[in-house]
């Protein structure tokens, strides 16, 4: 069962804690971006013709110092993620993969809650379909009837649109209906992830920039899961 709950980890004015869960389609490029987001290895990522993760996984980041300031105080972040299976997955059926994904979030985030689910869709491939449609089908069984405001969309690969000489508004502008229809249901939260940026900070910080503001939106509400 899911609840709604203020987050514990949060009640640390200086030392900020996040914890985010991914899903999406195979090959969509999940694990890499939780790589980005820890800034670590944390994750196998690999191009393969197969599904790559099989089994759910719990990564955390070194302390950020200084990631923000609140209250005139300087905020030290961490970093919380927990990557899981694709879906459509090419070894594992939809019932393996929510029952995987539905203890994960128990074991990991059944106390402490939480603040954010990214479903990651590759920027040059477009949302559309039965096996979309059943992607965040099976987020809202996971997640239960507020998962529109616990939900955004990751936009990986975007730096190919770039290369197709387009800016983010006129990408979104062009999407279509099943993208469009997903971010109005929640809230059009979207972040894109550019992996041609010189640096990893260059890649981390906007990423985390974004997915606090949404999480502040939310006033740090969680949800936890027993």
């Amino acid at each position: 069962m899911v609840y709604l709950c203020l987050s514990t980890a949060m009640t640390e004015p200086n030392n900020i804690i996040i914890n985010v869960a991914l899903f999406g389609m195979t090959q969509s490029g999940k694990s890499s971006a939780g790589n980005i987001m820890l800034g670590s290895n944390d994750f196998h990522s690999c191009f393969a013709p197969c599904s790559v993760t099989q089994d759910c996984r719990l990564g955390r980041s070194c302390y950020l110092h200084n990631f923000m300031r609140q209250k005139g105080q300087e905020v030290t972040l961490q970093v919380q993620v927990l990557d899981t299976p694709g879906y459509p997955h090419s070894s594992l059926s939809k019932k393996h993969v929510k029952q995987k994904v539905k203890e994960a979030l128990a074991q990991h985030f059944g106390q402490d809650g939480l603040h954010l689910a990214l479903l990651l869709q590759r920027a040059d491939t477009p949302l559309c379909g039965q096996e979309a449609s059943s992607l965040v089908q099976m987020i809202q069984e996971l997640l239960g009837h507020s998962w529109m405001n616990y939900t955004a969309v990751l936009f990986t690969h975007a730096e190919k649109i770039e290369e197709a000489g387009l800016s983010e508004e006129e990408y979104i502008q062009e999407a279509s209906d099943t993208l469009l229809t997903l971010l109005n249901s929640i809230h059009h939260r979207y972040i894109f992830q550019y992996k041609n940026r010189k640096s990893l900070k260059e890649q981390r910080m906007p990423i985390l920039e974004k997915i606090t503001e949404f999480i502040k939106e939310n006033c740090y509400q969680v949800l936890t899961f027993k």
